[in-house]
């Protein structure tokens, strides 16, 4: 696999999906030769979307880069009321409207797609997959939960990791 393969880990928060994002890099990284980065949504200050409000915004279009640079993603976030996390939907929201054309951060790439939520996040990881398959990524069949119920299982992370890394 070239050496120049970015894959963008995103984490919703600097909370218990950070770490499970922390702990995929560390899979990733032991396993591949691809270019990492970890990225926490708490750290970018991004207003909230307001239709008709001025799409310039320098955060956004940081963000935007960080995305349209990636060939995969790795996405850890909670559920929330039954879906995506404000913070995540909100990102999403304005690298779409950061970009040339509004799927370009996503189109094309790969996605794994992993939550630390109090359930078992089942609403989050359908949803989730619904919104990047719309934005044209191609999502992972398998995906990495953890909760209250149910421990990080390093084994089967590894498997799912290489399976994404497989196909990069």
């Amino acid at each position: 696999m070239p050496p120049d393969k970015n894959l963008l880990l995103v984490s919703s928060s600097g909370g218990k999906n950070y770490d499970l994002a922390s702990n995929l890099k560390d899979i990733v990284d032991s396993r591949s030769n691809l270019i990492t980065k970890l990225i926490n949504l708490e750290l970018y200050d991004l207003p909230l979307y307001i239709p008709d409000l001025n799409s310039d915004n320098n955060i956004a279009k940081e963000l935007s880069n960080e995305f349209e640079n990636a060939n995969a993603f790795i996405f850890c976030a909670p559920e929330y009321n039954g879906g995506s996390p404000p913070i995540l939907t909100n990102a999403i929201t304005w690298i779409s409207l950061s970009t040339d054309n509004w799927r370009d951060g996503f189109n094309g790439k790969l996605a794994l797609i992993g939550t630390n939520s109090g359930g078992d996040g089942v609403s989050f990881l359908r949803s989730f997959r619904s919104q990047l398959e719309y934005m044209g990524t191609v999502v992972m069949p398998k995906t990495i939960s953890v909760n209250k119920n149910k421990e990080f299982n390093k084994e089967s992370a590894e498997r799912t990791i290489q399976s994404l890394i497989d196909l990069l």
